[in-house]
């Protein structure tokens, strides 16, 4: 967390630029970080102290404070997903003295085919606002120096890169990497998000459809419920029905025992014996 002096005239979000104006030159700027922040609004979905900026001017600088970091992606932990002073709009920009100082905990840049730096002069702007983490996306891997994903942790105030993918960031508790799959009817490799036992979060369209296959495993699973109940309904029927059958049986024979029975004491009356007496 960054302190600022209350007394200093600062520029509010609604006063400064939302970025600056930099056109994207790779439509996977916007795509790649849009990714995580979308699967990330199903992943704490419950949360509401988080936010993720896309292509959206960071403001921490008050000897210069029109001045703005602008990374394809960012993740601030411990601010209110939505702030009222807003309105509808949401944030136009994320500055740090609106923010109670909150730097952000993730920074992501995704390396186009014009270099814009990443691992050097923004390396070293993230490093000295003390970015935990900062990620870059090396895709095609367009820069053959540096690994398709790298991922460095502040220590000590300089960046150190972290091995192993996905990328486990207990502060965060979440880890990142990459992976093939289609997204937007675009298959190539993405960034995800991952457990800490590197397993991929679904992203909305894989949601959407587990969502899907699980209401028709429900529906299934009703209708088997329902067959299931029936067919007990059935047994039980059919065994009430050999109960009743079995009852009538053994009425029936009680019944004739009785009448074989009236009938031999007729024909010892008939012998002139008394059958009570016999």
């Amino acid at each position: 967390m960054v302190q600022f002096d209350a007394k200093l005239r600062l520029p509010t979000a609604l006063e400064l630029p939302e970025s600056d104006d930099t056109p994207v030159d790779n439509e996977l700027q916007d795509t790649v970080p849009g990714l995580l922040k979308d699967t990330l609004r199903l992943i704490w979905q419950n949360r509401n102290d988080w936010f993720f900026g896309v292509d959206m001017g960071i403001y921490a600088d008050t000897e210069q404070p029109y001045r703005a970091i602008v990374p394809d992606g960012f993740l601030s932990i411990g601010v209110p997903r939505f702030k009222p002073q807003y309105g509808d709009r949401g944030r136009p920009s994320y500055v740090l003295w609106e923010e109670e100082g909150k730097v952000p905990m993730l920074v992501l840049e995704v390396v186009s085919e014009t270099y814009r730096n990443e691992y050097s002069e923004k390396l070293k702007e993230y490093q000295d606002l003390e970015v935990l983490y900062y990620v870059v996306y090396n895709p095609d891997q367009l820069k053959k120096d540096h690994a398709p994903l790298e991922v460095y942790r502040l220590s000590e105030g300089q960046y150190v890169l972290m091995t192993g993918e996905p990328c486990w960031m207990p502060e965060i508790g979440l880890g990142i990497g990459r992976a093939m799959n289609n997204h937007l009817d675009w298959r190539r490799e993405w960034l995800y998000w991952f457990s800490e036992d590197g397993t991929r979060y679904p992203i909305p369209e894989e949601f959407q459809r587990y969502r899907a296959d699980l209401a028709e495993q429900e529906v299934e699973q009703a209708a088997q419920r329902e067959e299931q109940e029936r067919q007990r309904a059935n047994q039980a029927e059919q065994q009430a029905q050999v109960e009743r059958e079995a009852r009538l049986q053994a009425e029936a024979r009680v019944q004739q025992e009785r009448q074989r029975a009236a009938l031999l004491a007729e024909r010892l009356r008939a012998l002139g014996l008394d059958p009570e007496n016999l």
